[in-house]
């Protein structure tokens, strides 16, 4: 029979197998020195009043004074709907499974709710062990001061977990990279190991940022836990080097961080209106504009026209349907649907029964021979009515014909625009439909992926997956960062305004066919439209896909933002190119074929260019064939064959033109082109071997980003150099768009965030909104690149202006 006597406040309690637990009444703030050993357990027991409209913290701290012992202290706390445990020494491990002592824990309790005014609760703390010698260790129960958040805190922190409660947050800490932080909204877990557990949490060095939505906490309130971490490398810090002894504890040192709380409100619906307001503003201003332009336009040539009259060949109907389009031209506009209607529609009706003679080009004449309009007539009725471009290629002499017109020192535009102008709208229109092919089977999937993307971010809380600017991160529903996503609109708008501006010059372009305008026929660029639609649709994905990649920003989906940037690169180049060489431009097939083959680099890049020299290598070889493969293409006009004897036809030439005599090229502005071309290609080859960029995808684009300024540099010297002009339009959008580009630019190199670094050491370049408190510099770049790139379209569009009245015998080839 085992005898119980209560003496004052302790109890002891004997079992069959010799373990005793003893209970003690405890007070906080009061310190307990005491041993454990595994025949004795020992029980604290307190009791505090809580208050429904009041959140107090407990702090349970503990430190172990026996200097070497084998079996560890077991401490657990029993709450109320809660229970804790711990043990002491606390082992957490790092990288590599290394393992981190601490014989000093403090662990912060949280408040468990009340539905009464005030209501006293009691918690224990059992302590245990199953050492067979006496351990010793203090313990020490205290209430934390100011635990509740109001405006700003100042605290001191070490690898020992603390949390405090708040509404909203702004975190900044200036201390070195030595130090790296957890940054949780949610409470009970607060250790190295377990911290990600629940809630939404980041790592930081100096300064990250929360924002936090009312509908995901209905209480009010949360709990805030900021952890220290036990080693750097998480955060960006230097990797240490230890012995390879899994069995061996490590010290983790003097490790603490102090850091600022900054609490701010979050921003209010009226903010989101004003910037979606702001930003639909912008750019329906664009649309204004151009209706207001195009209704100069139009007002100037009516007055042009008003001597025109009706032609003996055009049936009343067919006037009474150009005059009635005429007055109706800007609600046709209006119709977005028009544009794939007209697009498809294009060639059929250029290939209708009226007008099949009136629109066959003129074939029968070659060379620089100034022609009459009785001439040029004649010859367009005599020319071929077939529309299939391998027609041609069934003449016996067509290979020397091109040989001989090709080949010629000086070309005009009319050398080099033979082919049926039918034939090459249905060609040229095959850019269109095939970017609207890519888009859609690319756009799917990327959207799928980037909602799974922004789904595991909300569902698991970890804030390191998406490299978002936080500090202006404005959330909206499920979308993290809503204001990065808006700003996009930009692209979608003026790519579809483009589009518009398309639609109503072919609308112009092909009335004017209907009627037999000789100017129309014989004058000026060719009027082809087939890539002009492609750019727009370019620019409208570009902004699509922009959205997407900032839905959750890194470097996984980082190509869904630069894939159609080639795309608009290329097409662009194809455009210059195919205004002075209609007939021997890229087919759609070969040149969304390369365009692949970029953005398969690109991928390859991503994933195995990061330090692989044999990556490096291959690429930058396969670069500069590439130029000058595509070098040779363009000098001789594709009259050139790339087969076995091509060595030979090297030495030969060599041997002709450089060592019997040293004649200098035959075509000098096309060697002065490929040679800058060939010098800076093969300097950026160079400078990717040698530097190896992390971000391949950017690298790739400055290629050809560079070449595409390059060519258009090239383009405007020639045009000027050969007496042409440019007019007041076409002048003032390459103004401006240059000065939008400079401060595009700018914004663009500030770097608020960078998926090159850990997500923490990115969190360090983040910075505050700066305008309307609502967008940052990034969408400030999104703004005005999209302004830029409307605006370099628009140059493409009507630099060529200048020669709509001028033959086309009369135009040169550069």
């Amino acid at each position: 029979m085992v005898l119980f006597t209560v003496w004052g406040s302790l109890l002891c309690l004997v079992h069959s197998d010799s373990s005793v637990v003893v209970q003690k009444e405890a007070q906080f703030g009061v310190s307990y020195l005491d041993t454990v050993t595994s025949h004795n357990q020992t029980i604290y027991s307190f009791n505090h009043t809580v208050s429904r409209n009041k959140t107090e913290g407990v702090r349970v701290s503990v430190e172990l004074l026996s200097e070497t012992t084998k079996s560890p202290i077991l401490f657990v706390i029993r709450q109320k709907q809660a229970v804790l445990s711990f043990q002491v020494p606390l082992i957490l491990r790092g990288l590599y499974q290394r393992k981190y002592q601490y014989t000093q824990v403090g662990r912060t309790l949280c408040q468990p709710p009340t539905l009464v005014a005030s209501e006293t609760q009691f918690f224990y703390v059992d302590v245990s062990t199953l050492s067979s010698t006496s351990v010793h260790y203090q313990l020490r129960v205290s209430r934390v001061e100011s635990f509740t958040l109001q405006n700003s805190a100042s605290m001191q922190l070490r690898p020992n977990p603390r949390f405090v409660n708040t509404h909203s947050l702004y975190f900044s800490s200036a201390v070195t990279l030595t130090d790296c932080s957890t940054l949780q909204e949610c409470p009970v877990y607060d250790l190295d190991n377990n911290v990600a557990f629940i809630g939404m949490y980041q790592t930081m060095t100096k300064k990250g940022a929360v924002t936090v939505q009312r509908k995901d906490f209905p209480s009010n309130s949360f709990y805030v836990v900021v952890v220290v971490k036990t080693e750097d490398e998480a955060c960006g810090g230097p990797l240490k080097f230890y012995p390879l002894l899994p069995d061996e504890l490590l010290d983790a040192g003097n490790r603490s961080k102090t850091l600022d709380v900054v609490v701010s409100p979050a921003i209010n619906s009226e903010v989101y209106v004003m910037g979606m307001l702001f930003c639909l503003g912008i750019f329906l201003s664009f649309y204004v504009l151009t209706f207001l332009v195009a209704c100069i336009e139009n007002k100037r040539m009516n007055r042009k026209r008003e001597g025109f009259l009706q032609p003996a060949d055009m049936s009343p109907a067919e006037t009474a349907s150009i005059i009635g389009v005429r007055s109706t031209n800007y609600i046709i506009i209006i119709i977005i649907i028009i544009i794939s209607l007209s697009v498809a529609d294009n060639g059929s009706t250029m290939s209708s029964e009226p007008v099949t003679d009136s629109l066959a080009s003129a074939e029968g004449t070659y060379g620089y021979m100034e022609r009459s309009m009785d001439t040029v007539g004649r010859c367009r009725q005599e020319s071929l009515s077939s529309v299939e471009e391998d027609d041609y290629d069934t003449l016996a002499d067509i290979d020397s014909d091109k040989n001989i017109v090709r080949t010629k020192k000086y070309l005009c535009v009319s050398d080099l625009a033979r082919k049926d102008k039918r034939v090459l709208n249905k060609k040229y229109q095959i850019y269109f439909w095939n970017i609207s092919t890519i888009a859609v089977f690319y756009a799917l999937p990327v959207i799928q992926l980037v909602i799974t993307y922004q789904t595991v971010v909300n569902v698991t809380g970890n804030q390191d997956i998406c490299y978002y600017n936080f500090l202006c991160a404005h959330p909206l529903g499920a979308l993290s960062s809503f204001n990065n996503i808006l700003s996009n609109l930009g692209y979608v708008m003026l790519g579809l305004l483009f589009l518009l501006i398309v639609l109503q010059r072919d609308i112009l372009h092909n009335r004017a066919l209907m009627r037999n305008d000789i100017t129309a026929l014989e004058c000026g660029i060719p009027k082809h439209f087939g890539l002009f639609y492609a750019m727009g649709t370019a620019l409208m994905m570009e902004g699509l896909l922009s959205a997407c990649y900032h839905v959750c920003p890194n470097y996984t989906n980082f190509q869904f933002d630069t894939s159609f940037m080639y795309m608009i690169a290329g097409l662009c180049m194809l455009k210059l190119y195919q205004k002075r060489h209609p007939d021997i431009n890229a087919s759609a097939y070969t040149a969304y074929a390369c365009l692949a083959a970029v953005i398969f680099f690109s991928v390859l890049g991503v994933v195995f260019g990061k330090g692989n020299t044999a990556f490096w290598i291959v690429f930058s070889v396969i670069h500069i064939l590439a130029t000058l493969l595509l070098s040779t293409q363009l000098y001789y006009m594709g009259r050139w064959k790339l087969d076995s004897g091509i060595l030979r036809r090297m030495l030969y030439v060599i041997y002709t033109d450089c060592v019997r005599q040293c004649s200098g090229p035959m075509y000098i502005d096309r060697m002065v082109l490929l040679v800058m071309g060939n010098i800076v290609n093969w300097s950026l080859a160079a400078y990717g071997l040698i530097k190896r960029p992390n971000d391949f995808a950017s690298y790739l684009l400055a290629i050809a980003i560079c070449n595409l300024l390059l060519y258009f540099a090239f383009y405007i010297i020639m045009k000027l150099r050969s007496g042409e002009r440019i007019r007041c339009l076409a002048l003032v959008c390459i103004l401006f768009t240059a000065v939008v580009w400079g401060f595009a630019l700018f914004f663009f190199f500030q770097g608020l965030s960078t998926w090159q670094k850990t997500p923490a050491e990115s969190r360090e370049h983040n910075r505050d909104c700066i305008l309307l408190s609502f967008f940052d510099d990034h969408d400030i770049w999104h703004f005005l690149s999209s302004i830029a790139m409307f605006g370099s379209f628009l140059v493409l569009l009507t630099m060529d202006d200048d020669l709509d009245t001028v033959q086309r015998d009369k135009i040169y080839v550069f």
